[in-house]
């Protein structure tokens, strides 16, 4: 697992480490049911506040991308009957992104494409589900 950190960016640092998780899974870097490091022993390889990675941590398990296991910790989850409710979420959030791209004269072929781009570089899975 390898987590970056930009201290320079102007994107908060718990936001950075929850949507390089997100990659990582949808990368296949993360498996379902993978352990994470702990807060504390995450936080120190990153050299952040506990805070932070505990902040990270709740945001994915809000979102349904983690699981808390007493013996384990934080655990990848990614279930599949989640699915429905991700699919309203996203719809939202591409609301505003199609929304953004017809102000500045982005067709909707070009988001298309840019679209399956990013399917193509970033599942790994998608020869399984083919």
């Amino acid at each position: 697992m390898i987590l970056e950190i930009d201290f320079n960016s102007n994107e908060a640092i718990y936001i950075q480490l929850r949507n390089q998780i997100v990659m990582g899974i949808a990368r296949a870097e993360f498996a379902d049911g993978e352990s994470l490091p702990s807060v504390r022993q995450l936080a120190q390889i990153l050299g952040v506040n506990m805070h932070t990675v505990n902040k990270a941590y709740a945001i994915l398990r809000e979102e349904g991308y983690l699981k808390l296991d007493r013996r384990k910790g934080a655990v990848i989850s990614v279930e599949a009957e989640e699915k429905q409710k991700e699919l309203e979420h996203l719809g939202e959030d591409l609301q505003m992104l199609v929304a953004q791209a017809i102000c500045k004269g982005v067709s909707k072929n070009e988001m298309h494409q840019l679209i399956d781009y990013m399917y193509e570089n970033l599942d790994r899975n998608q020869e399984e589900r083919l």
